[in-house]
């Protein structure tokens, strides 16, 4: 094993943010040291991390690369240094990462695919409920304001089951959001959404240009 497979085999990413000084709920959550974060967004999984506020993500080493400005090198030095890992000797059996079974694994990947998804359309809705707010009373609402509306607090609800919740919990909204391509239709939906933002942006540019 190398330095960098040694590391990540070794330590834990909520183990390197407890050590370095991150506050981590018993849920694995935490204030992203990233960005501005006022409630805990940082999910922080043994393996791997992902913020629902800025999207940031990585392993443990790109963790603490990120808090102390080092690059991967430096950073899986440093862990090995502050946890009194040997980089010359693989750790024991015992520490090692154990094999996964492929289906655990594609439920993994789901569930990232799951939790990126919500969040950018929570990211939208919350743009949406803004922009698109009537101005008068008396205002036909915004097909995207009513979109928000209706949407928003499910959605949240289901982005805060994937973080928060038990394993059987989050496997049951992995599997109905996958089912029947409803995860994809959101994530189309974001993308479509952005498209039209652009192309919208793009002609109020070249009408202010002309």
């Amino acid at each position: 094993m190398n330095l960098f497979e040694t590391v990540k085999a070794s330590v834990s990413v909520p183990e390197a943010a407890r050590a370095y000084g991150l506050s981590v709920t018993r849920h694995n959550m935490a204030r992203c040291p990233f960005h501005d974060d006022r409630h805990p967004s940082l999910k922080l999984n043994p393996d791997f991390y992902y913020c629902f506020g800025c999207g940031a993500k990585g392993d443990v080493i790109d963790l603490v690369a990120g808090l102390f400005d080092l690059s991967p090198y430096e950073a899986a030095r440093k862990i090995a240094e502050d946890f009194g890992i040997d980089p010359d000797k693989p750790p024991e059996a015992a520490a090692l990462a154990k094999p996964r079974h492929p289906m655990i694994r594609a439920f993994r990947d789901d569930e990232r695919y799951c939790q990126r998804v919500l969040c950018d359309y929570l990211h939208l809705l919350e743009d949406w409920k803004v922009q698109y707010a009537p101005v008068l009373m008396d205002q036909e609402p915004d097909d995207r304001f009513v979109e928000a509306c209706q949407m928003f607090v499910y959605i949240e609800y289901l982005a805060d089951l994937l973080t928060v919740g038990d394993l059987e919990q989050r496997k049951a909204v992995v599997m109905e959001l996958m089912k029947d391509g409803k995860i994809t239709g959101l994530e189309e939906r974001v993308n479509r959404a952005r498209e039209e933002e652009r192309r919208s942006d793009n002609a109020e540019k070249i009408n202010a240009a002309s």
